[in-house]
């Protein structure tokens, strides 16, 4: 078992953002976690990632128990990730930016070997621009690019994409859904994908796990969860019969 989260609760003040949310993602296995706006998915992979202590419950990653450990401690270990906005350092490049990620991912060391393995990213990417363009003059389908590379750049076991897709044109969906698959296959990586475009869910993913008000009500393949009256009424919106 790659990621083990068992009954992971994170409470702000009076709110329960995460109730009791359970998920394990083997390794090559690429697992979709859907639910409405505010429902919890972020704030659940802040907590798994080291960005938020979870209040209750126990994550283990690669069999060790991480629960309460650092975002830098987690990256190190192999846990990687994108961010819905792209966070790049906007005067640096976008080989120094991925450049990052490899110094201080899970092959963290020197410059000089960090340097080929972010140009190597960049390439399984299809970055489209020269290496060294400035982050800040990149528009937001670059930047999401950008983002996955440096994320592979860290050397990650694990992935979290979080709405990697959005902002896509069709084109550009199945293009970024055929880079995730090569992704697995390529690396034998392990993926969460928090996705709001379902063509994307049902095309890449092997599980679903849907929560609402940050409490799960629904796991299966993602046929069963789209058939599931209760996730059709929370997030899916009931079908009108003309």
């Amino acid at each position: 078992m790659l990621l083990d989260a068992e009954r992971v609760i994170k409470n702000f003040g009076g709110l329960t953002a995460v109730n009791r949310v359970t998920l394990q993602v083997d390794a090559s296995q690429i697992v979709g976690l859907i639910g409405p706006n505010g429902a919890g998915k972020t704030t659940f992979l802040n907590c798994v990632a080291g960005t938020y202590p979870p209040s209750a419950g126990k994550v283990r990653f690669q069999g060790k128990e991480t629960t309460g450990s650092t975002p830098e401690d987690m990256c190190r270990m192999g846990l990687s990730r994108t961010f819905q906005i792209p966070r790049p350092f906007p005067m640096l490049t976008a080989l120094e930016n991925v450049m990052v990620g490899a110094v201080f991912g899970a092959e963290h060391g020197s410059k000089k070997p960090a340097r080929g393995r972010a140009e190597e990213a960049l390439k399984f990417v299809n970055f489209p621009l020269a290496l060294d363009t400035p982050a800040q003059r990149l528009n937001a389908v670059q930047l999401k690019r950008l983002d996955l590379a440096r994320a592979l750049a860290c050397g990650p076991k694990l992935l979290f994409l979080d709405e990697l897709a959005s902002g896509l044109t069709p084109g550009e969906l199945d293009t970024m859904m055929a880079l995730i698959l090569k992704i697995r296959d390529t690396y034998g990586v392990g993926m969460i994908v928090v996705e709001h475009i379902m063509k994307v869910i049902t095309g890449i993913c092997e599980r679903v796990l849907v929560i609402q008000y940050g409490t799960p009500i629904a796991e299966g393949t993602p046929r069963e969860v789209m058939q599931d009256p209760k996730v059709i009424e929370a997030y899916l919106g009931e079908e009108v019969v003309a």
